[in-house]
C-alpha cells in the first residue's frame, strides 16, 4: 500500500493583509503635510474688533497714526514732524522711542486707497518688529 504524501505538502492559504500600499500612501500624505504646513502659518497678527467699527472713546489718549502714501513713504503722527516722510529704519526707531515713553500707546495704520496690499502689510510687519503689540486699521465710513 502506497501512501501519498502529496496532500500533506500543499501550501497553506495566507490570510494576512498586505500593508505595503498603505505605508506608501501614508508616506505621501506625510510629505504633502510637511510641505504645506510652513505655507499656512505665515501672516501678520492683527486684533480684529468683535463688533461693527466704532469711533475711539473721547477720553482715551489719541492713538499714534502710522500712514503710508501712494509712493510708499511712511509717516508717523508724532511731534511737529508728522508731515516728514520717513524710511523704514527711521520709522522703526521712532516707533521704538514712542513705545519706550508709553508702552500702552495705541497704533493705527492709515493707508492710501491706491496703495497695494503688500505695501500696507510691509508697514504692519515693520511696526510688529518694532514692538507694537496690536494694531488698528483706519477706515472712512461709506457715504
Amino acid at each position: 500500500m502506497q501512501h501519498s504524501y502529496r496532500s500533506s505538502r500543499r501550501k497553506r492559504v495566507v490570510a494576512e493583509i498586505n500593508v505595503v500600499p498603505y505605508i506608501d500612501v501614508m508616506l505621501v500624505l506625510l510629505i504633502i503635510f510637511m510641505v504645506t504646513a510652513p505655507l499656512v502659518t505665515q501672516g501678520v497678527k492683527v486684533d480684529l474688533p468683535q463688533a461693527a467699527a466704532e469711533s475711539l472713546p473721547e477720553d482715551a489718549a489719541p492713538p499714534l497714526i502710522a500712514s503710508i502714501d501712494k509712493q510708499g513713504r511712511y509717516y508717523l503722527s508724532v511731534g511737529d514732524n508728522a508731515d516728514t516722510p520717513l524710511d523704514a529704519t527711521d520709522m522703526s526707531a521712532l516707533v521704538e522711542a514712542q513705545l519706550a515713553l508709553d508702552p500702552n500707546a495705541q497704533f493705527i495704520v492709515k493707508g492710501d486707497g491706491d496703495v497695494d496690499y503688500k505695501t500696507v502689510v510691509d508697514l504692519m510687519v515693520l511696526l510688529q518688529q518694532a514692538g507694537v503689540p496690536s494694531l488698528g486699521l483706519m477706515t472712512e465710513p461709506d457715504e
